[in-house]
């Protein structure tokens, strides 16, 4: 399915029991939510209503969805045999991953959310890639295997200093036992004080950290939304670090 006809199936399963200028309002508040109040969204307020939940899955969920695969192809990272998508939410990293390589690796993603469990199935099926989805820490997921992918996108963010911490040291003695690791985060440094410790142990390491500005055309309906909510997202932007 290409990401025109995803949107679309998106909008059908999102829109049933909303209308437009609700989700319009909430994708307003949870926007206000990660530009201001990133404590509350560790906290569960970035899912605490249906229409957050609707604005997360046809906003963010994609959005995330476009900016992952760009990355990745611009890292040009060979199919792994299995993807672990660590923080899932809505399952968009780890099928951007097995959508991006040649190969058909399997994705096993872990989320606290159990509404995000639900909506990363939907979207594996209706993606077209073979995935599994279960409730958990993503600090506590088994990590390590060789050949494996560990993708990490928007979740580091949302840990708190010592788990954060700790999760740095797992995800590069991962690598070290041969998996290939990837952590995104939006490009704004002022809300991510921990990132230059990330990147100064990655590329030590051996690793490499990125900053990213892609040119997009979104999706209609989604560029509609867009603008609607008084957003402008003409280029999708990130960083990562990769291992």
């Amino acid at each position: 399915m290409d990401v025109e006809s995803w949107y679309a199936a998106l909008e059908d399963r999102h829109l049933a029991s909303l209308d437009f200028p609700e989700v319009r309002r909430a994708l307003q508040a949870l926007s206000a939510l990660y530009v201001g109040k990133r404590e509350k969204i560790a906290a569960g307020g970035a899912l605490d209503g249906a229409g957050k939940r609707a604005a997360f899955a046809l906003f963010y969920g994609p959005l995330h969805f476009l900016t992952v695969r760009a990355v990745l192809q611009a890292l040009g990272l060979s199919a792994p045999k299995r993807v672990i998508d660590l923080g899932c939410g809505t399952g968009v990293a780890g099928a951007a991953w097995a959508l991006t390589t040649k190969g058909t690796p399997t994705i096993v993603g872990i989320d606290t959310s159990g509404w995000a469990i639900a909506e990363a199935a939907w979207n594996a099926r209706a993606l077209g890639v073979d995935a599994s989805y279960k409730r958990g820490d993503l600090i506590a997921a088994k990590i390590g295997a060789s050949g494996e992918g560990v993708i990490a996108a928007y979740a580091v963010n949302e840990l708190e200093d010592g788990p954060r911490d700790a999760m740095c040291g797992r995800l590069l003695a991962a690598a070290k036992a041969g998996s290939r690791i990837v952590v995104i985060e939006p490009i704004a440094r002022r809300p991510f004080p921990w990132w230059p410790a990330w990147e100064k142990a990655f590329t030590r390491a051996g690793g490499r950290a990125d900053a990213w500005r892609f040119p997009v055309v979104l999706p209609e309906r989604m560029r509609l939304l867009d603008k609607a909510a008084g957003l402008d997202h003409r280029e999708l932007t990130a960083r990562s670090l990769s291992i």
